[in-house]
């Protein structure tokens, strides 16, 4: 695949384990990276960012080909894969390390994520207001290499990873 083609997203929505995994599925995602974004801690450990004092979420860093799948359907994905009305909590992991967030990489994706986050709300797909944050991507801080590709080393599904579509 030529690199050219290639652009870039970021999502955080909870355990980076599942939201990995979701994304890797996505005909036309080329590479799905988890790791840490929106804090404050430079180059942050598992461990630190476990504390919930860095400000850091556990977030994936989508590479997908635009002309095979859209910003929108990793929209879609995105919200498919979690529960976007629970503030700092997917399942039974809490802090806000496990927030819902999208850190848009440039203008285009900003807008488009906004109007898909109103698009969704106005749906009545969910009674509760959606709390995802929609910020600025910063520096995305990979995470250590046993949390890559958690899921293919070590088997399972042991996130909290919902469809909302089914």
């Amino acid at each position: 695949m030529d690199d050219t083609k290639q652009s870039q997203a970021i999502f955080a929505a909870g355990c980076f384990w599942g939201v990995e995994a979701a994304f890797r599925s996505v005909q036309g995602v080329s590479d799905a990276k988890v790791g840490y974004i929106g804090g404050t801690t430079v180059d942050p450990t598992y461990k630190q960012v476990c504390t919930g004092t860095t400000g850091h979420a556990e977030a994936v860093q989508v590479t997908f080909d635009p002309s095979v799948v859209s910003y929108g359907q990793l929209l879609d994905v995105f919200w498919g894969c979690h529960n976007p009305t629970t503030l700092n909590r997917q399942g039974p992991d809490r802090g806000a390390q496990y927030r819902s967030a999208i850190f848009f990489c440039d203008p285009d994706q900003q807008k488009l994520a906004e109007a898909s986050r109103d698009n969704l709300q106005s749906s009545g797909k969910f009674s509760e207001r959606i709390v995802t944050e929609i910020t600025q991507a910063e520096e995305f801080y990979l995470a250590e290499e046993y949390h890559q590709r958690y899921f293919e080393k070590n088997g399972g599904a042991a996130c909290n990873i919902i469809n909302h579509n089914e």
